[in-house]
């Protein structure tokens, strides 16, 4: 029996929206008999490996107020749901305020107390996610919903005209609104006067039973005091309480298309993957914009929306929505739509042009060869995006040249492309050797434009390293030029690198535009 003090939608369900995709998924084909019983067979085998550790895991996952309330079916989900999502995987911002030191990289393994969020006066509780949490919250909630659906279904009631006295007045209302706006400050106060404070001054005060002046029914009667201004939550199991699980799965499915809808059909519009066409809805929004700011004094608001409210509720009446749906208008609709697209893309076609030439960089790739002291020879290395200078962090911190062996492996950055067919050697070494401050290098002017490292006493003693023996005063020089112009010499480290450079443009992903010249 449906309790007469609960707000619940007991009328028809909250309509599920359809908004057709253009690439709808096809039905799953159907599973073969042996494939479905092997999947079965490996299903059983896991569940029986994990069967032992599932009560503990329940009984550690449960807090003590709520295991006795649960019954072996909510603990057997409540075990698996803990296995599949482990509270311990949390984000440490959100599981609470105990951090180990050992996470945030200390050598010391103890734990210690995060400073508490202050963006309000009092402490937030950041609780961890809990699934015995997560079902009392949304059975409370789907207990207390059914207010909001009744308003939604009365308002659908209103805009498809199932009862035309009452869209008649709400469109006489809204056209005294149209027409005076400092009335609308004035809904809130009659709403809570009309619709809350009214009702329940006559609950309080209900009128005579045995008074012939009063009509029989006026007044409050039947309406027990102790319920007056509340609204009850539909007691578990009960049909209200499917009620509104229903229309919360259907509000669900609502936001979900309406989501995938915006994405299928308006996004297109405006990421700039047609860059013709996003570029012209940019120009018409920024005139319209400029326009708005200069002349919105000189349009009458007030029938501009009285007229948009108007035509939006008279499209909801079925005689309009049977006209609507018949073949030849839709026919119609669909035909003077496709002229409009094709006059709009013949216009961005003529108006939009996207000449502007694609960014071009240049890129750098160093050739390293290292010293050979038992042949005495140079031996090709790496291609490194580094010099890999003696001073340089990778070398301080003992690491290996990073890099690839041949040149055909070296790619351009991500989002280019190569212009340049050949890679060019940089002839003016002692440009990027200044421009990066290396020091302890000797450079080549004639010749293939080496840089060579110094030897390991000469770099000490250019920038003014300590020398002398082990208890001795320590002596530091004055320091000298970080590098050394020459041909050769016999004072050279084990390492030499030149620069070679490429030009590279961006990638133009999807073209310049459906629309556009490029």
């Amino acid at each position: 029996m449906d309790d007469p003090n609960t707000i619940a939608n007991r009328d028809d369900a909250i309509p599920v929206l359809r908004i057709p995709s253009r690439n709808d998924a096809a039905p799953p084909p159907a599973v073969s008999g042996s494939e479905s019983d092997t999947s079965k067979t490996r299903t059983r085998d896991k569940l029986k490996e994990q069967a032992m550790k599932l009560k503990d895991r329940v009984d550690h996952s449960l807090p003590p107020e709520t295991k006795d309330r649960l019954g072996l079916q909510d603990r057997l989900f409540n075990g698996i749901m803990a296995q599949i999502i482990p509270p311990e995987e949390l984000s440490e911002n959100e599981g609470g305020n105990m951090t180990s030191d050992k996470d945030r990289g200390t050598a010391a393994g103890k734990t210690t107390q995060q400073k508490p969020d202050r963006r309000s006066r009092t402490y937030v509780d950041r609780p961890n996610f809990s699934i015995p949490q997560m079902s009392s919250n949304f059975r409370r909630f789907n207990s207390r919903i059914g207010p909001v659906f009744v308003l939604q279904n009365r308002l659908i009631h209103l805009l498809t005209w199932r009862q035309p006295t009452a869209t008649l007045s709400l469109l006489t209302i809204y056209t005294l609104l149209c027409l005076n706006p400092h009335l609308l400050p004035l809904i809130p106060l009659v709403g809570l006067l009309f619709y809350i404070l009214l009702p329940s001054f006559l609950a309080r005060h209900p009128t005579p039973a045995n008074d012939p002046r009063v009509e029989p029914g006026y007044g409050g009667a039947g309406i027990k005091r102790e319920d007056v201004g509340k609204s009850r939550p539909a007691p578990e199991m009960s049909k209200d309480f499917f009620r509104n699980m229903r229309d919360l799965q259907n509000s669900m499915e609502d936001f979900s298309r309406v989501h995938d809808g915006v994405n299928e059909f308006l996004v297109p519009w405006t990421d700039f993957s047609d860059e013709g066409t996003s570029s012209m809805i940019f120009v018409t929004c920024f005139g319209v914009g400029c326009l708005g700011m200069l002349g919105s004094e000189v349009v009458p608001w007030k029938f501009v929306m009285l007229s948009v409210g108007w035509v939006a509720v008279l499209a909801g009446h079925p005689r309009v929505q049977e006209w609507m749906g018949e073949e030849r208008n839709l026919s119609q609709a669909s035909t003077h739509a496709e002229n409009l697209l094709a006059k709009l893309k013949s216009l961005i076609g003529d108006e939009i042009i996207l000449r502007s030439p694609p960014s071009t960089r240049q890129v750098e790739i160093f050739e390293l060869q290292k010293y050979d002291f038992y042949s005495e020879t140079w031996e090709p290395w790496l291609f490194s995006p580094a010099p890999f200078d003696p001073l340089s962090p990778a070398r301080i911190a003992g690491a290996r040249a990073k890099g690839t062996q041949f040149f055909e492996d070296v790619a351009p950055p991500r989002g280019w492309k190569w212009k340049g067919k050949k890679w060019e050697l940089d002839l003016e070494s002692r440009e990027w050797v200044e421009e990066r401050m290396v020091q302890g290098v000797e450079v080549e002017m004639e010749g293939d434009r080496w840089v060579v490292d110094l030897a390991e006493e000469v770099v000490q003693a250019n920038l003014g390293s300590p020398v002398g023996k082990k208890g001795s005063e320590v002596r530091k020089g004055k320091p000298r030029s970080g590098w050394e112009e020459g041909v050769g010499g016999e004072n050279r480290g084990e390492w030499r690198r030149r620069r070679w450079v490429r030009l590279v443009e961006r990638k133009v992903e999807g073209g310049v535009g459906s629309g556009g010249k490029g």
